[in-house]
């Protein structure tokens, strides 16, 4: 990109008409500015940057690979974990050294951590030119032109929450991997004392189901097979007569669909109709990441979970009878305030009653704005506990882990192959379980599907053989 075409200027609407908070600010911005998006955080936030990437490049912004060619850097953050903020903050300490050759530099926050903290985070942290929440992205183009051509000061925001905001009509870009994000659901009506989220994104916001099944044809037009569904409660999903099985199993049923994925749901609505399309859809995965957060009564009723360990293990039990061969993950906060020993022994033995498949363990985080930050200081358990009860209950899980995994060495899987593995000469791909698989391959057989002989396993992770000398057909990526 030469310097010529960075100068010439053009006009820009008011980011007000474009519904993101009625700014009214009016100017000219270069064209072709290149932009780099960093993503911190969960799948939302991936399918969040996929979204910014899309609105900015039909303003004619040109994406990059690194921040150090990038015009406009954007930090996409989350806010679920303190640990989370500390990694954003220190990343943006890091990238002022990008302003010393190029002082004209855009430094934007954007995503659940902007929301969060909003115009405090310009204020503690130097650099930062704009704040935009995950309701706002349709204002960034405007905003960062407009900053960029001296019309308006540095340090903005763009915070405000829109109950109508699914950016409907915005062409996500996907660029890497080999699976489709797609958010059916924005928000969530939940109230679990421990979540920032309901707080950052505001309610539940369902799309309609004509602009999802769109959206997935579109993404096979663009040689996507697997479609993750997205939302922060995906199976509460509603939309007229539509609920969340019926929607799984008309996305499974496009043409050229192999793999249907979705996350993340809560176990309240595992319904019998969902397992069924769970059972009966070949495109849809046996794979079901259900949350549990604990195993004590009591510490579910002070999270507002809305659910027993009793009706859980009772989920469980219907789901495993309904699908045969499924693999189940799991989320679990130890040290939330007020768990005892007692407590936290119950999470032990859920654990090892049900021999999740896999399972995502933290120490509880304490969030500003949360319910939970206001019981009494009494309650809330100190770190060296709470740490030697992650580090115990993650012994345990490894340990089932392992057995289970270990069970299935010798078994034969159809593999989707997503990247290169760490040892040379191998690729990694996944399973339908989810299982992840290391067996040797080059970088040409990225998006395909392999059959793969499970030879070991590290205990999380497996080792495998592909399965005679031709690939197993299906999509391939990119093609």
């Amino acid at each position: 990109m030469n310097a010529s075409m960075r100068t010439n200027l053009v006009s820009l609407q008011s980011p007000g008409a474009r519904r993101a908070g009625g700014r009214g600010v009016r100017g000219p911005r270069p064209l072709g500015s290149r932009v780099y998006i960093e993503t911190y955080g969960c799948q939302m936030n991936i399918n969040d940057t996929e979204l910014m990437e899309g609105l900015l490049a039909e303003d004619g912004f040109v994406r990059v690979d690194g921040p150090e060619r990038a015009d406009v850097i954007l930090v996409n953050t989350c806010a679920i974990r303190e640990h989370a903020e500390r990694r954003v903050r220190g990343r943006i300490g890091e990238l002022q050294r990008y302003r010393k050759r190029r002082p004209e530099l855009v430094l934007g926050v954007t995503g659940c951590m902007a929301q969060r903290l909003g115009p405090r985070l310009i204020e503690e942290a130097a650099g930062v030119d704009l704040v935009a929440g995950p309701d706002a992205y349709r204002g960034l183009p405007d905003l960062i032109g407009s900053i960029q051509a001296s019309a308006i000061e540095r340090g903005q925001t763009l915070l405000e929450l829109d109950a109508d905001e699914n950016y409907e009509g915005v062409d996500s870009v996907r660029r890497q991997g080999v699976s489709a994000w797609i958010t059916v659901q924005r928000g969530c009506d939940h109230r679990c004392t421990f979540c920032i989220v309901p707080y950052v994104r505001g309610g539940e916001k369902n799309r309609a189901p004509e602009a999802i099944l769109a959206e997935t044809r579109r993404a096979v037009a663009d040689g996507f097979s697997e479609v993750v569904l997205l939302g922060q409660t995906v199976n509460s999903y509603r939309a007229g007569d539509w609920d969340f099985a019926t929607l799984l199993r008309a996305v499974s049923r496009v043409d050229g669909i192999r793999r249907v994925r979705f996350t993340s749901p809560h176990p309240n609505d595992v319904t019998p109709d969902l397992l069924g399309v769970m059972a009966e859809e070949a495109a849809v995965c046996r794979q079901l990441h259900l949350p549990v957060q604990s195993g004590s009564n009591r510490v579910l009723k002070r999270m507002v979970r809305r659910y027993t360990a009793e009706a859980f293990l009772a989920r469980v039990e219907a789901t495993r009878r309904e699908v045969p061969g499924i693999a189940l993950s799991t989320d679990v906060i130890v040290g939330f305030p007020g768990e005892t020993e007692a407590d936290f022994a119950a999470t032990l033995d859920l654990m090892r009653s049900v021999r999740f498949d896999d399972a995502y363990l933290y120490r509880y985080s304490k969030r500003e704005g949360t319910p939970a930050t206001r019981f009494p200081a009494a309650d809330f358990v100190s770190d060296e506990v709470s740490g030697e009860r992650l580090e115990h209950l993650i012994g345990v899980h490894r340990a089932i882990q392992r057995e289970i995994n270990e069970s299935e060495v010798g078994s034969e899987r159809e593999v989707l192959v997503e990247r290169e593995a760490r040892s040379p000469g191998d690729v990694l791909g996944r399973t339908e379980q989810n299982k992840v698989v290391a067996f040797p391959g080059d970088p040409t057989v990225i998006g395909d599907y392999m059959g793969v002989r499970l030879t070991g396993t590290t205990g999380a992770t497996f080792m495998g053989e592909r399965l005679g000398d031709g690939r197993e057909g299906g999509l391939r990526f990119g093609t």
